[in-house]
C-alpha cells in the first residue's frame, strides 16, 4: 500500500514538477553543482530516482540513463532530453543488465522500504570502479521542512525515512560497498542575495555549523574482492642525488608482473646523470631501466615527465633521496593491487622518525597540512607531504584529463595529485612508512619559501573544493 501510495503521489506531481523547481532553483542548481563536483563530464552515469531528468543532464555524460517508478515522469524526460534512455523502473527491483562508471541516487533514499536492497541491487549495475552518489536531506530539517509546506513554498511529501549519515554508511556495508567521502552541505536553501552565498559556502563549512547544513551527501565504491597482479613503473625523480642512485636499484624489490625503473634528471650539479647512465647499464640484464632529462624545474615536472613515459599499470614515485625505503612499495603494491585503495599515500608521521630526517617545525608544518587537508578532502589524510605515492595509470589519466579544475598550481606534485583523486572520488589510504635521514647529499626543499607556497595552495584548494 505504501508503494502504491508513493507511485500515486509522483504521479500527481509529474506535470508541475518542473514548476516547484523553478521555484525552489538555487536549492536545485546546488545539487546540480554537487554532482558536476564529483561526477566527471563523459563517462556513464546511471540515475535511480531521475525525476524528469535535469540532474542527469546537469552531469553532461557520454551515455545517461535515468530510472523512475512514475512513467509521468519518464514521459517527461524523454521529451526533455531524447539524447539519454529512459526506463519505468522500481529501485528495490531493478532489472538492468548494465554497468556504469557512476550512479546517481539524489534524495530518493527517503522514499524507499528497504534502502538495503536498493545498495544491493545498485552492485549488479556496478563495475570495480563504479562510484555510487547519494544525498537526502537531514532529517533535523523535518520541522522547517513542514513549515514550508504547509505555506506553500514547497511541494507536500510523504512521510520520509529517518536517515543519517552513519545510517547510510551502514547499509551501504552491508549491501557490499564502503564510504569513501561523507558530509553535508546548504545552511541556506533559499536565495537570499548574499546571505545565501555567504552561510553556504563558508559558515556551512566550519566546525559544529555542518551538523546542522539541509543535505547529507556519501560517496561509496563497491567492496573489491578481486587480486592480481599489474605491471608496474617505478619513476624516481633525481637531482644532486649521484649517491644514491645505485642503491635505489640494489634496493628495490621485484613485485608486479613486470616491473620498471624510470629515473627522472633534474639538471644536477653532482654527474647524477652520467651515474644513471652507468647504473642503467650496468644492471640492464637484471633490471629494466629508462632514464630521461626533465625540460623543466620542480619534482612535479620530473614526475609528469617520468609518467608520462611509463608503460606500467601501476605508476608509483620514489623520492631519490631514499629517505622512504625501495623496500617499502611492496606495501604500496600490495595496497593498490589488493584493491584496499585507489591512491596510496606515504605517512612518515606513524613510527619514530630517525634522528635528523625531518626537523621540527617541518614534522610541525606537516601535522598542520594533515588538518586541513583531512578536511578539505573528506578523507583522513595524515601526512600530505610525504614523496611516495601509487596508483594506477588509468587513473592518473583521469587527474591529467580533468587538471584544468585545479590548473597548473603545484610544482611538488604531491597537491596535485592528492586534490585530483579525491576529485575523482578514488579511495585513499596511507601506507605508514619509517622515515630515514639521508646519507647523501642534501634537502632541496626551501623551508620558508615553499612553506609559504603550500599554504597558498591549501588556500586555493579550499576554494576549489569546499566553497563550490
Amino acid at each position: 500500500m505504501r508503494k502504491q501510495h508513493l507511485l500515486d503521489y509522483f504521479e500527481a506531481l509529474a506535470p508541475t514538477r518542473d514548476d516547484w523547481k523553478r521555484r525552489n532553483w538555487y536549492y536545485h542548481d546546488s545539487l546540480k553543482r554537487l554532482m558536476q563536483f564529483f561526477i566527471p563530464r563523459g563517462v556513464s552515469v546511471l540515475e535511480i530516482g531521475s525525476g524528469t531528468g535535469d540532474l542527469l543532464a546537469a552531469v553532461a555524460p557520454h551515455y545517461g540513463m535515468g530510472v523512475d517508478i512514475s512513467p509521468q515522469m519518464i514521459d517527461i524526460a524523454r521529451r526533455k532530453y531524447p539524447l539519454f534512455t529512459w526506463q519505468v523502473e522500481d529501485a528495490e527491483h531493478l532489472a538492468l543488465q548494465e554497468r556504469f562508471d557512476y550512479i546517481i541516487m539524489s534524495d530518493l533514499i527517503g522514499f524507499v522500504d528497504d534502502i538495503e536492497k536498493v545498495f544491493s541491487n545498485v552492485r549488479n549495475v556496478s563495475h570495480t570502479k563504479t562510484k555510487v552518489v547519494v544525498t537526502c536531506y537531514n532529517y533535523a530539517w523535518e520541522p522547517i521542512i513542514h513549515l514550508a509546506e504547509m505555506c506553500g513554498f514547497k511541494d507536500r511529501q510523504p512521510i520520509q525515512n529517518w536517515i543519517s549519515l552513519k545510517d547510510i554508511e551502514n547499509m551501504f556495508l552491508l549491501a557490499g560497498f564502503e564510504v569513501i567521502k561523507r558530509g553535508r552541505m546548504m545552511l541556506m536553501p533559499v536565495w537570499i542575495p548574499f546571505i545565501s552565498k555567504t552561510f553556504n559556502k563558508m559558515v556551512a563549512h566550519l566546525p559544529i555549523m555542518w551538523r546542522f547544513s539541509l543535505v547529507q551527501y556519501a560517496v561509496a565504491r563497491p567492496l573489491v574482492q578481486h587480486r592480481r597482479e599489474y605491471s608496474v613503473s617505478v619513476i624516481i625523480p633525481a637531482r644532486n642525488e649521484k649517491g644514491n642512485i645505485e642503491r635505489a636499484v640494489k634496493d628495490m624489490p621485484r613485485f608486479g608482473r613486470t616491473q620498471e625503473i624510470i629515473f627522472v634528471e633534474g639538471h644536477s650539479r653532482d654527474r647524477t646523470l652520467e651515474e644513471i647512465k652507468r647504473v642503467a647499464e650496468a644492471y640492464a640484464s637484471t633490471h629494466t631501466i629508462r632514464w630521461a632529462v626533465q625540460e623543466g624545474e620542480g619534482k612535479g615536472d620530473a614526475v609528469r615527465k617520468g609518467f608520462a613515459m611509463a608503460e606500467g599499470e601501476i605508476l608509483m614515485i620514489l623520492d631519490a633521496d631514499l629517505t622512504v625505503r625501495p623496500e617499502d612499495l611492496l606495501k604500496f603494491y600490495e595496497a593498490l593491487a589488493s584493491g584496499r585503495g585507489e591512491f596510496i599515500n606515504g605517512s612518515r608521521l606513524v613510527y619514530p622518525l630517525e634522528k635528523d630526517s625531518m626537523r621540527i617545525l617541518n614534522i610541525a608544518g606537516n601535522k598542520c597540512f594533515s588538518v586541513i587537508f583531512s578536511w578539505l578532502l573528506d578523507q583522513r589524510i595524515k601526512d600530505t607531504l610525504c614523496g611516495t605515492k601509487t596508483l594506477f595509470k588509468e587513473d592518473y589519466e583521469k587527474i591529467v584529463s580533468g587538471r584544468n579544475y585545479f590548473g597548473e598550481f603545484d610544482p611538488f606534485g604531491d597537491f596535485d595529485l592528492l586534490l585530483g583523486a579525491a576529485k575523482l572520488n578514488l579511495k585513499i589510504i596511507e601506507v605508514p612508512v619509517r622515515y630515514q635521514a639521508r646519507v647523501y647529499g642534501k634537502t632541496n626543499i626551501q623551508r620558508w619559501k615553499h612553506g609559504w607556497l603550500l599554504l597558498k595552495m591549501a588556500w586555493f584548494a579550499l576554494w576549489k573544493i569546499k566553497f563550490i
